[in-house]
């Protein structure tokens, strides 16, 4: 019977039903798309290219690891956990011998790969460029490349490229080419041209030299970055992997075939599949959360412009238990509609943002997206689940109102407060509070940002829940403005003191709008601008070199170093290190005349003394670490290495220099691109004696302090776009709700309006009363959202920067003020106007 009664009000409610529709069918296209994203991090696929003739390629282990043993309740437990480096991990060349006298190979070929970026007229790799990675001829057959023009390459001035970089090139046999790679830039007559088996290369471009050259360009001596084994006839590439891997046992090894082979190829695909995890299952966290709040807010609309019909039915004796369970079963009616249409919705909107994700430089385009049907059931099931809990939770209490009391509550909105409502609210308001205090004492970034944005869903949530009170102690604060709008803002304020749940419906969206928008936006300027603070602080340089490619080679560096007026010249290479398992941002820096150029603001210790053998930490990292001057660390370099070092100095400036400062050599000797990202040039030298000293290395500026933080300035941005962009969804969906809650707010008022036109009030007047009442709305929302991202922001700053120092940038913040205004006026505006298009005394006379 209660099944047969929600078809019959679905159907004949179309209407009453469209907002909840639309919120779930919104909630569901973010959960696939989420869902996708986490998705294709654990499982999306990454081709390999270089070795696709190689069905078993062996690397170095690219994991550091660590097992801690546990005793509780006399059980001993074993936990083993891996982290990935930040730099490509080497296998001693030795190896090669060991993998070649396995049963079964046919031939083991070492593998170099190293930067080897062409430096044409386009620019670094020409228009349209590729990654491109150097390699020695011998390598060639594990694509495999053969020659389609010219020779190999003979001696150390010779060079062969694949054919898409030299028809990009415009490059033949003959022709030279000056390529960066890890040293100063070099010019080389091109030998050959060679073709890829199955066509070129999708994601990167191969420049192969001869076997000496590459040894010299890879500066790892005795060590391969990977060794392509190529099985007799017969031999199944499984069971000689298997082979190899017994053979390799308690080596720093690992053996890959098939798509295992992608990762060992694309280290920063592979290292990107982490980061969708957490970008996924962030986003989707939030969203839920969000979508909860707003599909409850929705159906509590919902219900209330049915509150005379459900009345009704408790009056001629439906008991609360059917009351529920027709609720229940129109709710999952609609939450399957919803889900469905938004699962199906969400699909292109993953491969939407996953486009954006990649054009961002987030994920790179070798690890491709995977589009499987669990995201899809996912949004099918909290679209049910949501829908289903929103209703019983809205439901309760029309279900337990007396029939006696049914009709009259039915036509007035109560005015008693519901204490379990309250009690929630408190809870949920002191949740939040506890959250932001929590938040407060966070210092990384990764512990913080999830923390920020719950904070923000949670005191939204307590909006929701306190929302009826908050509307009428504003409405009381708002009666005197209000009156001088004349006619309307009278009946805005007798509105708003009277009609305050249904006021509270709207003013929820928009608190939660103006708070993630204002959240999102400024969270990344106000942890930047600290940064940047530090860094201007703490150069002394007057001068730097930047490299608008590869880096700064260090023959420039040397060459700067002669220059007259020069004092010092401090080489910057960027990379990140693990001690046990934990991560921290990194750089390497030159000894020699360090405390002319860079200060850190060191608090414990000195530089003076800082050599090969040294190494300077953060105070968070001293903190967390326990350390002190003299204290020994020991740490994994960026490829893996392990060293001991010894603490000389603890700074303050973390933010602005990273939390671990090594020497130069040690640093660039364990990273992918051993050229320095930047130069400090401390002295009285003049600009253009720097410039003229670093003309013959192509892409090397010389830059003031203040362009440098302009550029810093400029990758701030580039990251706020990141954090928009990964939030984006959530709140579009967010303005979405405001528009649909708002509209249906207006579009249930059909009777009240044609009762004020009958009254003697024209449309004008009408319409200027919505108006008022969305400005009052607006207001609270203003507030109240700008309230909650200004506290979450300021726990945020304590936390990372140590002081109070949100930074709210006006014009960004006008924008979305003024946008969540213009979404509340215009969602009024036309729901009203459809409002008052029928006939006052119809509406007036109209059964129900």
């Amino acid at each position: 019977m209660m099944l047969r009664y929600a078809l019959q009000t679905v159907r004949d409610r179309k209407a009453g039903f469209l907002g909840a529709f639309l919120a779930l069918l919104c909630a569901a296209a973010l959960v696939t798309a989420c869902g996708t994203l986490l998705e294709t991090g654990l499982r999306g696929t990454i081709a390999t290219e270089r070795y696709a003739g190689a069905p078993v390629v062996v690397s170095a282990d690219q994991n550091v690891h660590a097992t801690t043993v546990k005793e509780k309740k006399g059980k001993t437990k074993t936990k083993h956990k891996a982290k990935p480096v930040a730099e490509r991990a080497w296998l001693p060349a030795t190896t090669v011998d060991t993998v070649r006298a396995v049963p079964g190979v046919e031939r083991a070929v070492p593998e170099l790969t190293f930067q080897a970026v062409p430096l044409t007229r386009g620019g670094p790799g020409g228009e349209g460029a590729k990654p491109s990675y150097g390699h020695a001829w011998s390598s060639a057959a594990l694509t495999p490349f053969t020659l389609a023009e010219g020779r190999a390459p003979q001696g150390g001035d010779e060079v062969v490229v694949d054919r898409g970089l030299a028809a990009r090139a415009a490059l033949k046999p003959g022709s030279e080419l000056t390529v960066q790679s890890t040293g100063a830039p070099k010019t080389y007559t091109v030998s050959g041209i060679a073709d890829a088996a199955g066509g070129s290369l999708a994601h990167q471009s191969a420049l192969f030299f001869g076997d000496a050259e590459a040894q010299r360009l890879a500066v790892r001596d005795g060590r391969v970055s990977a060794i392509g084994v190529l099985p007799r006839a017969g031999v199944d590439a499984d069971e000689l992997a298997g082979r190899i891997r017994q053979v390799l046992q308690g080596a720093t090894a690992q053996v890959a075939t098939g798509d295992g082979r992608g990762p060992v190829e694309f280290l920063d695909a592979a290292g990107a599949r982490i980061k969708l995890v957490s970008m996924g299952g962030a986003m989707g966290g939030t969203s839920l959360l969000v979508a909860v709040l707003v599909v409850v807010g929705t159906f509590s609309l919902s219900i209330q412009q049915r509150h005379r019909e459900l009345a009704l039915l408790r009056a001629i004796a439906a008991t609360p238990k059917q009351l529920r369970r027709m609720i229940g079963r129109e709710a999952l009616l609609v939450g399957l509609a919803a889900g469905i249409a938004g699962a199906l919705a969400g699909l292109p909107l993953a491969a939407w943002l996953h486009g954006r994700f990649v054009d961002a430089g987030v994920v790179p385009v070798t690890l491709e997206r995977t589009a499987g049907i669990f995201p899809m059931i996912a949004a099918v099931g909290a679209s049910l689940l949501g829908a289903w809990a929103a209703a019983r939770i809205t439901a309760r209490r029309v279900a337990r109102v007396r029939p006696a009391e049914a009709l009259a509550e039915a036509a007035v909105e109560r005015n008693r407060p519901a204490w379990a409502r309250l009690t929630a609210g408190a809870l949920l308001l002191a949740a939040g509070v506890v959250l932001v205090a929590v938040l407060s004492t966070l210092r990384t970034e990764p512990a913080s940002t999830p923390v920020t944005f719950l904070a923000v869903v949670v005191l939204a949530g307590a909006v929701s829940l306190l929302g009826p009170l908050i509307v009428k102690g504003a409405a009381a604060l708002l009666a005197g403005p209000l009156r001088l709008a004349g006619p309307g803002g009278r009946l805005a304020t007798a509105n708003l003191r009277g009609n305050a749940t249904r006021m509270a419906s709207a003013v929820t969206p928009l608190t939660l709008l103006i708070g993630m928008a204002c959240t999102v936006l400024f969270v990344t300027p106000t942890l930047g601008d600290a940064a940047r603070a530090q860094a201007r602080e703490g150069v002394r340089a007057e001068w730097v070199l930047q490299g608008r490619g590869p880096g700064v080679p260090g023959a420039a560096a040397e060459r700067i170093r002669r220059t007259p007026g020069v004092l010092a010249a401090t080489e910057i290479v960027h990379t990140s290190i693990r001690v046990g398992l934990t991560k921290y941002a990194a750089q390497g820096v030159t000894p020699t005349g360090l405390d002319r150029t860079w200060d850190p603001g060191v608090t414990a210790g000195s530089l003076a003394g800082f050599g090969e053998q040294s190494v300077a930490v953060s105070e968070l990292a001293a903190d967390q670490l326990g350390l002190k001057p003299g204290s020994p660390l020991s740490l994994t370099l960026g490829d893996g290495t392990p060293v001991t070092l010894t603490v000389s100095a603890v700074y303050a400036r973390g933010l602005g220099f990273g939390d671990v400062a090594l020497p130069h050599g040690l640093t660039a000797a364990h990273v992918d691109d051993p050229l320095a990202s930047s130069v400090l040039v401390a002295g009285p030298a003049a600009r253009e004696a720097l410039a003229s000293a670093v003309r013959e290395y192509p892409g090397v500026a010389v830059l003031s302090a203040a362009e440098v933080d302009g550029a810093r300035a400029e990758r701030q941005a580039a990251g706020s776009e990141i954090n928009l962009l990964a939030m984006g969804l959530v709140l579009a969906f967010t303005a979405i709700a405001v528009a649909n809650t708002l509209a249906m707010s207006t579009g249930e008022r059909l009777r009240e309006f044609a009762m004020l036109r009958l009254a003697g009030a024209t449309r004008r007047q009408v319409r200027g009363m919505l108006r008022v009442e969305a400005l009052a709305v607006l207001l609270m929302g203003v507030v109240l959202g700008s309230g909650i991202s200004l506290a979450v922001l300021t726990a945020f700053s304590v936390g990372m920067t140590g002081t109070a120092a949100a930074v709210v940038l006006p014009l960004v913040y006008g924008v979305v003020v003024g946008g969540a205004g213009l979404v509340a006026l215009c969602a009024t505006g036309f729901a009203g106007r459809l409002a008052m298009r029928p006939r006052p005394v119809d509406l007036a006379t109209a059964k129900g």
